[in-house]
């Protein structure tokens, strides 16, 4: 099985990242690192996929893999065939492409993202 590998020994701080994705009530701050890409998405009171990054990436439903874990508020994920699942604080996650989701209640989202890092909220 192939892993993972790291080269050199770095750190980096999400509030001086690399690059900042800013659609409507969302924040993708991206640090790139040992030839990887990482983020911290916060997503506002209200936020919703279908309504905040769809107007940047122009697809129907998200087309993206998440791969991450959630340090604060609630989001939950509803796939194309109805299925959902809510994310918590402690919670790790892992969602297919061709979903939708949005915050619940009235504490912004954190999750910190390995997988999408790249790609995610990124404008077509």
């Amino acid at each position: 099985m192939a892993g993972v590998s790291v080269t050199a020994l770095q750190e980096k701080s999400f509030d001086e990242p690399d690059e900042k994705r800013r659609p409507p009530k969302t924040a993708v701050d991206v640090v790139n690192i040992s030839d990887h890409t990482l983020a911290r998405c916060t997503f506002e009171p209200g936020w919703r996929w279908s309504e905040t990054v769809k107007t940047v990436v122009h697809t129907d439903t998200c087309q993206v893999n998440h791969l991450g874990f959630c340090t604060a508020g609630t989001l939950t994920v509803e796939m194309e065939d109805g299925t959902r699942t809510t994310v918590r604080p402690g919670h790790a996650y892992a969602v297919p492409p061709g979903h939708d989701a949005w915050v619940e209640g009235d504490e912004a989202f954190v999750g910190y993202e390995i997988l999408s890092a790249a790609t995610f909220a990124k404008p077509d």
